[in-house]
Protein backbone atom coordinates (compact mmCIF):
# COMPACT_ATOMS: atom_id res chain seq x y z
CA UNK A 1 0.00 0.00 0.00
CA UNK A 2 1.17 3.54 -0.71
CA UNK A 3 0.79 4.88 2.81
CA UNK A 4 2.00 8.43 2.16
CA UNK A 5 -0.36 8.85 -0.77
CA UNK A 6 -3.22 7.74 1.46
CA UNK A 7 -2.12 10.10 4.22
CA UNK A 8 -1.86 13.01 1.80
CA UNK A 9 -5.25 12.33 0.22
CA UNK A 10 -7.10 12.65 3.55
CA UNK A 11 -4.56 14.85 5.36
CA UNK A 12 -3.50 12.43 8.11
CA UNK A 13 -0.94 13.61 10.65
CA UNK A 14 0.61 10.40 12.03
CA UNK A 15 0.64 6.64 11.51
CA UNK A 16 2.55 4.79 14.25
CA UNK A 17 3.30 1.06 14.03
CA UNK A 18 3.78 -0.48 17.47
CA UNK A 19 5.55 -3.79 18.07
CA UNK A 20 6.77 -5.57 21.19
CA UNK A 21 8.25 -9.06 20.82
CA UNK A 22 7.92 -10.05 24.48
CA UNK A 23 4.20 -9.30 24.81
CA UNK A 24 3.31 -10.05 21.19
CA UNK A 25 1.96 -6.54 20.64
CA UNK A 26 1.22 -5.60 17.03
CA UNK A 27 -0.76 -2.38 16.87
CA UNK A 28 -1.38 0.68 14.75
CA UNK A 29 -2.03 4.15 16.16
CA UNK A 30 -3.35 6.73 13.69
CA UNK A 31 -3.78 10.44 14.42
CA UNK A 32 -5.87 12.06 11.72
CA UNK A 33 -6.40 15.68 12.74
CA UNK A 34 -5.75 17.78 15.85
CA UNK A 35 -7.21 21.11 14.70
CA UNK A 36 -9.83 21.14 17.45
CA UNK A 37 -7.66 19.56 20.15
CA UNK A 38 -5.86 16.32 21.06
CA UNK A 39 -6.98 13.27 19.11
CA UNK A 40 -9.43 11.09 21.03
CA UNK A 41 -10.40 7.64 19.79
CA UNK A 42 -10.77 4.14 21.17
CA UNK A 43 -8.56 1.07 21.09
CA UNK A 44 -9.95 -1.78 18.99
CA UNK A 45 -8.69 -5.39 19.07
CA UNK A 46 -9.60 -7.70 16.21
CA UNK A 47 -8.42 -10.69 14.19
CA UNK A 48 -7.62 -8.93 10.92
CA UNK A 49 -6.99 -11.01 7.81
CA UNK A 50 -3.83 -9.04 7.07
CA UNK A 51 -1.65 -6.26 8.43
CA UNK A 52 -2.80 -4.06 5.54
CA UNK A 53 -6.42 -4.59 6.58
CA UNK A 54 -5.54 -3.48 10.12
CA UNK A 55 -3.80 -0.33 8.90
CA UNK A 56 -6.68 0.54 6.57
CA UNK A 57 -9.17 0.04 9.39
CA UNK A 58 -7.16 2.30 11.70
CA UNK A 59 -6.99 4.97 8.99
CA UNK A 60 -10.74 4.88 8.35
CA UNK A 61 -11.63 4.83 12.02
CA UNK A 62 -9.28 7.70 12.93
CA UNK A 63 -10.71 9.96 10.25
CA UNK A 64 -14.18 8.98 11.37
CA UNK A 65 -13.31 10.09 14.90
CA UNK A 66 -12.25 13.53 13.62
CA UNK A 67 -15.66 13.98 12.04
CA UNK A 68 -17.51 12.41 14.95
CA UNK A 69 -15.86 14.65 17.53
CA UNK A 70 -16.32 17.75 15.41
CA UNK A 71 -20.00 17.10 14.66
CA UNK A 72 -20.63 16.32 18.33
CA UNK A 73 -19.34 19.76 19.28
CA UNK A 74 -16.26 18.47 21.12
CA UNK A 75 -12.95 20.31 21.27
CA UNK A 76 -11.08 17.18 20.24
CA UNK A 77 -9.44 15.81 17.14
CA UNK A 78 -9.60 12.26 15.81
CA UNK A 79 -7.40 9.22 16.27
CA UNK A 80 -7.63 5.45 16.70
CA UNK A 81 -5.71 2.39 17.78
CA UNK A 82 -6.16 -1.10 16.41
CA UNK A 83 -4.48 -4.11 18.01
CA UNK A 84 -4.04 -7.19 15.84
CA UNK A 85 -5.14 -10.28 17.76
CA UNK A 86 -8.01 -12.36 19.04
CA UNK A 87 -9.66 -10.42 21.89
CA UNK A 88 -10.89 -13.67 23.43
CA UNK A 89 -7.49 -15.34 23.80
CA UNK A 90 -4.55 -13.03 22.95
CA UNK A 91 -4.87 -10.40 25.69
CA UNK A 92 -2.35 -9.93 28.48
CA UNK A 93 -1.26 -7.31 30.98
CA UNK A 94 2.10 -7.03 29.22
CA UNK A 95 0.49 -6.41 25.83
CA UNK A 96 -1.63 -3.49 26.97
CA UNK A 97 1.10 -2.03 29.17
CA UNK A 98 3.40 -2.08 26.15
CA UNK A 99 0.73 -0.26 24.16
CA UNK A 100 0.38 2.23 27.02
CA UNK A 101 4.06 3.12 26.70
CA UNK A 102 3.63 3.89 23.01
CA UNK A 103 0.65 6.12 23.82
CA UNK A 104 2.65 7.87 26.56
CA UNK A 105 5.43 8.60 24.04
CA UNK A 106 2.95 10.75 22.07
CA UNK A 107 2.80 13.19 25.02
CA UNK A 108 -0.92 13.85 24.89
CA UNK A 109 -1.43 14.15 21.14
CA UNK A 110 -3.59 11.04 21.38
CA UNK A 111 -5.98 9.84 24.12
CA UNK A 112 -7.35 6.30 23.96
CA UNK A 113 -10.42 4.58 25.42
CA UNK A 114 -12.39 1.34 25.20
CA UNK A 115 -13.64 0.08 21.83
CA UNK A 116 -14.62 -3.14 20.08
CA UNK A 117 -12.70 -6.06 21.57
CA UNK A 118 -11.36 -4.16 24.59
CA UNK A 119 -12.75 -3.51 28.07
CA UNK A 120 -12.20 -1.62 31.32
CA UNK A 121 -9.55 -4.05 32.53
CA UNK A 122 -7.53 -3.48 29.35
CA UNK A 123 -7.76 0.29 29.87
CA UNK A 124 -6.52 -0.11 33.44
CA UNK A 125 -3.42 -1.91 32.16
CA UNK A 126 -2.82 0.91 29.67
CA UNK A 127 -3.29 3.39 32.50
CA UNK A 128 -0.38 1.83 34.39
CA UNK A 129 1.87 3.37 31.74
CA UNK A 130 0.11 6.56 30.70
CA UNK A 131 -2.43 9.11 31.87
CA UNK A 132 -3.72 9.53 28.32
CA UNK A 133 -6.54 7.02 28.63
CA UNK A 134 -10.22 7.72 29.34
CA UNK A 135 -13.25 5.66 30.28
CA UNK A 136 -11.72 4.16 33.41
CA UNK A 137 -13.81 2.50 36.11
CA UNK A 138 -13.19 5.30 38.60
CA UNK A 139 -14.37 7.97 36.16
CA UNK A 140 -17.02 7.45 33.46
CA UNK A 141 -16.61 3.69 33.17
CA UNK A 142 -18.04 1.55 30.36
CA UNK A 143 -19.07 3.86 27.45
CA UNK A 144 -21.43 1.28 25.90
CA UNK A 145 -24.65 2.44 27.64
CA UNK A 146 -23.95 6.02 26.52
CA UNK A 147 -23.29 4.97 22.93
CA UNK A 148 -26.49 2.94 23.00
CA UNK A 149 -28.50 5.83 24.42
CA UNK A 150 -27.21 8.14 21.68
CA UNK A 151 -28.22 5.60 19.02
CA UNK A 152 -31.64 5.33 20.67
CA UNK A 153 -32.07 9.12 20.52
CA UNK A 154 -30.87 9.17 16.90
CA UNK A 155 -33.39 6.48 15.98
CA UNK A 156 -36.11 8.60 17.57
CA UNK A 157 -35.07 11.58 15.42
CA UNK A 158 -35.05 9.44 12.28
CA UNK A 159 -38.51 8.09 13.08
CA UNK A 160 -39.79 11.62 13.54
CA UNK A 161 -38.65 12.37 9.99
CA UNK A 162 -39.91 9.16 8.36
CA UNK A 163 -42.99 8.27 10.41
CA UNK A 164 -43.94 11.71 11.75
CA UNK A 165 -43.39 10.74 15.38
CA UNK A 166 -40.52 9.79 17.67
CA UNK A 167 -42.71 7.18 19.38
CA UNK A 168 -41.19 3.73 18.75
CA UNK A 169 -44.05 1.66 20.12
CA UNK A 170 -44.87 -1.26 17.84
CA UNK A 171 -42.02 -0.65 15.38
CA UNK A 172 -40.01 -3.68 14.25
CA UNK A 173 -36.30 -3.08 14.68
CA UNK A 174 -33.60 -5.52 13.52
CA UNK A 175 -30.34 -5.31 15.45
CA UNK A 176 -27.21 -6.81 13.93
CA UNK A 177 -24.77 -7.46 16.78
CA UNK A 178 -25.86 -7.51 20.42
CA UNK A 179 -22.57 -7.11 22.23
CA UNK A 180 -22.18 -4.34 24.78
CA UNK A 181 -23.70 -1.54 22.69
CA UNK A 182 -26.30 -3.63 20.86
CA UNK A 183 -27.44 -5.18 24.14
CA UNK A 184 -27.95 -1.80 25.82
CA UNK A 185 -29.66 -0.44 22.69
CA UNK A 186 -32.03 -3.41 22.76
CA UNK A 187 -32.98 -2.57 26.34
CA UNK A 188 -33.71 1.07 25.45
CA UNK A 189 -35.78 0.06 22.42
CA UNK A 190 -37.68 -2.63 24.30
CA UNK A 191 -38.47 -0.11 27.03
CA UNK A 192 -39.91 2.18 24.35
CA UNK A 193 -42.23 -0.56 23.09
CA UNK A 194 -40.35 -1.71 19.98
CA UNK A 195 -40.42 -5.30 18.73
CA UNK A 196 -36.90 -6.65 18.22
CA UNK A 197 -35.25 -9.08 15.82
CA UNK A 198 -31.60 -9.78 16.66
CA UNK A 199 -28.54 -11.67 15.51
CA UNK A 200 -24.94 -12.11 16.63
CA UNK A 201 -22.04 -14.45 15.91
CA UNK A 202 -21.70 -15.21 19.63
CA UNK A 203 -24.34 -17.49 21.14
CA UNK A 204 -24.05 -16.09 24.67
CA UNK A 205 -24.82 -12.56 23.43
CA UNK A 206 -27.95 -13.78 21.65
CA UNK A 207 -29.18 -15.81 24.60
CA UNK A 208 -28.95 -12.83 26.94
CA UNK A 209 -31.00 -10.54 24.69
CA UNK A 210 -33.60 -13.13 23.75
CA UNK A 211 -34.22 -13.87 27.41
CA UNK A 212 -34.21 -10.30 28.71
CA UNK A 213 -36.13 -8.37 26.02
CA UNK A 214 -38.13 -11.16 24.35
CA UNK A 215 -36.32 -10.64 21.04
CA UNK A 216 -36.72 -12.87 18.00
CA UNK A 217 -33.49 -14.50 16.80
CA UNK A 218 -32.43 -14.99 13.18
CA UNK A 219 -29.20 -16.35 11.75
CA UNK A 220 -26.49 -13.76 10.94
CA UNK A 221 -26.91 -14.02 7.16
CA UNK A 222 -30.70 -13.61 7.45
CA UNK A 223 -30.78 -10.28 9.32
CA UNK A 224 -30.56 -8.14 6.18
CA UNK A 225 -33.74 -9.51 4.65
CA UNK A 226 -36.11 -9.45 7.62
CA UNK A 227 -39.28 -7.38 7.37
CA UNK A 228 -38.68 -4.39 9.65
CA UNK A 229 -39.06 -0.65 10.00
CA UNK A 230 -35.46 -0.01 11.09
CA UNK A 231 -32.21 -1.90 10.53
CA UNK A 232 -29.66 -1.17 13.27
CA UNK A 233 -26.12 -2.37 12.42
CA UNK A 234 -24.21 -2.67 15.71
CA UNK A 235 -21.34 -4.97 14.71
CA UNK A 236 -18.48 -4.28 12.30
CA UNK A 237 -18.37 -2.04 9.25
CA UNK A 238 -18.87 -2.30 5.47
CA UNK A 239 -22.16 -4.15 5.88
CA UNK A 240 -24.11 -1.78 3.60
CA UNK A 241 -22.89 -3.02 0.23
CA UNK A 242 -23.92 -4.39 -3.17
CA UNK A 243 -24.90 -7.76 -1.69
CA UNK A 244 -26.90 -6.53 1.30
CA UNK A 245 -28.74 -3.45 -0.03
CA UNK A 246 -31.07 -5.45 -2.34
CA UNK A 247 -32.10 -7.52 0.70
CA UNK A 248 -33.08 -4.59 2.92
CA UNK A 249 -36.78 -4.27 3.74
CA UNK A 250 -36.67 -1.23 6.01
CA UNK A 251 -37.27 2.51 5.92
CA UNK A 252 -34.32 3.52 8.13
CA UNK A 253 -30.74 2.33 8.64
CA UNK A 254 -29.47 3.58 11.99
CA UNK A 255 -26.98 1.76 14.20
CA UNK A 256 -23.78 2.03 16.19
CA UNK A 257 -21.33 0.24 13.86
CA UNK A 258 -18.52 2.33 12.40
CA UNK A 259 -18.00 2.66 8.63
CA UNK A 260 -21.29 1.00 7.71
CA UNK A 261 -21.09 2.03 4.04
CA UNK A 262 -18.61 -0.18 2.20
CA UNK A 263 -18.27 2.59 -0.38
CA UNK A 264 -19.70 6.09 -0.44
CA UNK A 265 -21.87 5.23 -3.45
CA UNK A 266 -23.81 2.86 -1.22
CA UNK A 267 -25.09 5.89 0.65
CA UNK A 268 -26.31 7.25 -2.68
CA UNK A 269 -28.10 3.98 -3.41
CA UNK A 270 -29.88 4.03 -0.05
CA UNK A 271 -31.15 7.54 -0.79
CA UNK A 272 -32.33 6.48 -4.24
CA UNK A 273 -34.24 3.59 -2.67
CA UNK A 274 -35.94 5.93 -0.20
CA UNK A 275 -34.14 4.49 2.84
CA UNK A 276 -33.03 7.10 5.38
CA UNK A 277 -29.43 6.44 6.42
CA UNK A 278 -28.36 8.03 9.69
CA UNK A 279 -24.56 8.46 9.36
CA UNK A 280 -22.77 6.20 11.79
CA UNK A 281 -20.40 8.71 13.34
CA UNK A 282 -23.27 11.09 14.03
CA UNK A 283 -25.51 8.58 15.80
CA UNK A 284 -22.82 6.60 17.64
CA UNK A 285 -21.09 9.58 19.28
CA UNK A 286 -22.60 8.96 22.71
CA UNK A 287 -19.63 7.02 24.03
CA UNK A 288 -17.06 9.60 23.03
CA UNK A 289 -19.26 12.45 24.32
CA UNK A 290 -19.36 10.71 27.68
CA UNK A 291 -15.63 9.99 27.73
CA UNK A 292 -14.85 13.59 26.71
CA UNK A 293 -16.68 14.82 29.79
CA UNK A 294 -13.81 13.37 31.84
CA UNK A 295 -11.60 16.08 30.35
CA UNK A 296 -13.83 18.84 31.76
CA UNK A 297 -11.82 21.06 34.18
CA UNK A 298 -14.50 20.56 36.85
CA UNK A 299 -14.28 16.78 36.57
CA UNK A 300 -16.64 14.16 35.23
CA UNK A 301 -20.39 14.60 35.72
CA UNK A 302 -22.63 11.75 34.56
CA UNK A 303 -25.84 13.80 34.39
CA UNK A 304 -24.14 16.47 32.28
CA UNK A 305 -22.74 13.77 29.98
CA UNK A 306 -26.17 12.18 29.52
CA UNK A 307 -27.70 15.55 28.64
CA UNK A 308 -25.06 16.06 25.97
CA UNK A 309 -25.60 12.54 24.61
CA UNK A 310 -29.33 13.19 24.40
CA UNK A 311 -28.59 16.10 22.04
CA UNK A 312 -27.66 13.56 19.35
CA UNK A 313 -31.38 13.79 18.56
CA UNK A 314 -30.84 17.42 17.49
CA UNK A 315 -27.63 16.65 15.58
CA UNK A 316 -29.40 13.96 13.56
CA UNK A 317 -32.21 16.39 12.76
CA UNK A 318 -29.62 18.96 11.66
CA UNK A 319 -27.98 16.48 9.28
CA UNK A 320 -31.34 15.42 7.83
CA UNK A 321 -32.32 19.04 7.33
CA UNK A 322 -29.06 19.87 5.53
CA UNK A 323 -29.54 16.79 3.36
CA UNK A 324 -32.99 18.00 2.32
CA UNK A 325 -32.02 21.65 1.82
CA UNK A 326 -28.95 20.90 -0.31
CA UNK A 327 -30.40 17.76 -1.96
CA UNK A 328 -27.44 15.63 -0.93
CA UNK A 329 -27.21 12.19 0.72
CA UNK A 330 -27.11 12.22 4.51
CA UNK A 331 -23.54 10.92 4.63
CA UNK A 332 -22.43 13.97 2.63
CA UNK A 333 -24.51 16.28 4.80
CA UNK A 334 -22.89 14.86 7.94
CA UNK A 335 -19.41 15.48 6.54
CA UNK A 336 -20.32 19.08 5.74
CA UNK A 337 -21.64 19.69 9.26
CA UNK A 338 -18.33 18.42 10.69
CA UNK A 339 -16.10 20.18 8.14
CA UNK A 340 -17.86 23.50 8.64
CA UNK A 341 -17.18 23.38 12.38
CA UNK A 342 -13.50 22.44 11.90
CA UNK A 343 -13.04 25.24 9.35
CA UNK A 344 -14.77 27.80 11.57
CA UNK A 345 -12.82 26.95 14.72
CA UNK A 346 -9.53 26.80 12.81
CA UNK A 347 -10.14 30.35 11.63
CA UNK A 348 -10.75 31.70 15.13
CA UNK A 349 -7.76 33.83 16.08
CA UNK A 350 -6.40 34.27 19.58
CA UNK A 351 -6.37 37.80 20.92
CA UNK A 352 -3.09 39.15 22.20
CA UNK A 353 -2.90 39.11 25.98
Amino acid sequence: MKIFEIMESKDYENVILCHDKTSGLKAVIVIHDTTLGPALGGCRMWTYDSEEDAINDALRLARGMTYKNAAAGLNLGGGKTVVIGNPRKDKSEALFRSLGRYIESLKGRYITAEDVGTNLKDMEYIHYETKYVAGLAETSGDPSPFTAYGVFRGIQAACEEVFGTSDLKGLRIAIQGVGNVGYNLAKYLYGAGAKLIVTDIFEDNVKRVVEEVKAEYVKPDEIYGVECDIFAPCALGAIINDETIPQLKCKIVAGSANNQLKEERHGDILQEKGILYVPDYIINAGGVINVADELNPSGYNRDRAMRKVSMIFDTVRKVIQKSKEENIPTYVAADRVAEERIKTIAAVKDNYI
